[in-house]
């Protein structure tokens, strides 16, 4: 089991509960982690909660369930090193027929953006994120067994101690609740490329 008081805030949210194996962040308006690209606007103030390490390779797998109900209402696994350097997934709400399964890289202060269409009845997605070195492999799951690649990635800045955990936002005006369990920081699941 994951421990849970290892994590810190990097933000707080306006309201939340951690118990030892269940983590409820109720998001607050007007939040979110965004960098430049396309939109122009820097958003940078999302409640994220994670734990340091310097563990060169491991995996990091999350439950996640939500109420989403407001365009980009998001929450799902990150990695936040700092404002212009960071890797986030989640799903993200876009109306009664869709939502935006997907993934945020941002190197240097511009982010990027990847993402498939699925139903909007999801409510739950479990993620894993791997770490090799200064590479990344996020994938995810809807019935915690069966895991599918969403992306690899290479983070500029993260090389050496990292922090990593999770995160919760409504970009637009909204909130909801996301909630976090199952938690499990392990060896590493993605494979050496042979």
């Amino acid at each position: 089991m994951f421990n849970v008081n290892e994590m810190q805030w990097t933000r707080l949210p306006e309201k939340y509960d951690i118990t030892a194996d269940k983590i409820v962040i109720i998001t607050k308006p007007n939040t979110d982690l965004w960098q430049r690209t396309y939109y122009g606007f820097c958003n940078d103030n999302a409640p994220v909660l994670q734990a340091e390490t310097e563990e060169q390779y491991f995996s990091f797998t999350v439950r996640t369930q939500f109420k989403s109900k407001r365009r980009f209402d998001q929450c799902g696994v990150v990695i936040y090193l700092d404002g212009e350097n960071w890797l986030k997934a989640s799903c993200e709400y876009e109306n009664e027929k869709f939502q935006r399964l997907g993934s945020v890289v941002t190197n240097g202060g511009f982010s990027d953006w990847a993402t498939t269409d699925i139903g909007a009845d999801v409510n739950t997605v479990w993620y894993r994120l791997s770490r090799r070195q200064s590479d990344y492999c996020v994938e995810c799951s809807f019935d915690g067994e069966n895991y599918k690649q969403m992306r690899i990635c290479h983070l500029q800045a993260g090389a050496g101690k990292i922090k990593f955990g999770i995160y919760a936002c409504s970009p637009e005006q909204s909130s909801f609740e996301a909630v976090f369990t199952e938690m499990r920081f392990t060896e590493c699941k993605w494979k050496k490329h042979e």
